[in-house]
């Protein structure tokens, strides 16, 4: 039997990195999950167990921690992201690509008394800033996005006309609680215009728009905020998202001989229904 390597790539994931820029009494922190594949000439590896073009894992962790410490000022993860693939691209010929991923966890300033405090934090949400990278010897995309931002609102929005069989029994409503934990993804047409202000600005552009429309489902809002982000932003090829349903069902307390004005719900988000799409000019 004749078997082949239809694809494989190989890296470290899970690269832990907390970074603390000390300017005078003045202290900014930024934690970071890391992730790095390769791409290349790795059959023989596989085949043969020949190592000699095998950058060990272990290696690519420490190189995470060597280049942040190159650094005194907290970058941008789009911008380390892409200092460490040009790095691996650069000094290994056999990768042919270098797909390098980053989260960025959120800690918020302590602040009290009227002022913030210079070197004390308090973790914030779990919601994630993310970034990848996909760097070729011909060129680089950068894809920014966010993670787990949940997000909520508890009317403009409704479900009705869908289909029903004999197995239906999800009643039609026009005015129900929408709430969802917002995975979305942009690709940059002009891989220098990913910026951190641009990240901010998109994420407030999909908050508004959830916020507002007037939703008649999940795919409605979906559509929406990937049509707003397009539409405000030239640079952005292309928006995805990933949104699970988070449901708050009303709760019948007609048997405990009282009446539900819409106002006391279940919260449940196991099973969800999960809502997914790839947007573009």
């Amino acid at each position: 039997m004749s078997v082949k390597i239809v694809h494989n790539n190989y890296g470290k994931s899970r690269v832990r990195l907390l970074k603390v820029a000390r300017l005078g009494e003045w202290h900014e922190l930024q934690e970071t999950t890391v992730k790095i594949a390769f791409e290349g000439e790795f059959t023989e590896v596989h085949t043969v167990g020949d190592n000699s073009h095998v950058l060990p894992t272990d290696t690519m962790k420490n190189t995470v921690y060597a280049l942040a410490s190159q650094t005194q000022e907290i970058e941008e993860i789009e911008t380390f992201a892409m200092r460490l693939a040009n790095h691996f691209l650069t000094n290994n010929s056999p990768v042919k690509r270098v797909i390098i991923e980053i989260a960025e966890h959120g800690w918020t300033r302590m602040a009290f008394g009227g002022q913030s405090h210079p070197h004390s934090f308090i973790k914030g949400s779990n919601e994630k800033h993310t970034a990848k990278v996909s760097i070729m010897h011909e060129g680089a995309t950068i894809e920014s996005g966010v993670e787990d931002l949940i997000v909520l609102k508890t009317t403009k929005s409704g479900f009705v006309g869908y289909i029903k069989d004999q197995y239906t029994t999800l009643p039609e409503t026009t005015d129900r609680i929408l709430a969802t934990s917002i995975k979305a993804d942009w690709r940059y047409a002009d891989s220098e215009k990913a910026a951190g202000d641009t990240w901010r600005d998109v994420r407030q552009t999909i908050i508004e728009t959830f916020a507002e429309h007037n939703s008649l489902s999940v795919q409605h809002t979906l559509y929406a905020m990937g049509e707003a982000v397009l539409e405000k932003f030239p640079d952005i090829a292309e928006i995805s998202f990933s949104l699970p349903n988070i449901h708050y069902l009303p709760l019948d307390l007609a048997r405990l001989g009282l009446e539900n004005g819409n106002q006391i719900f279940l919260p449940t988000d196991e099973p969800h229904g999960l809502i997914e799409a790839r947007l573009s000019r």
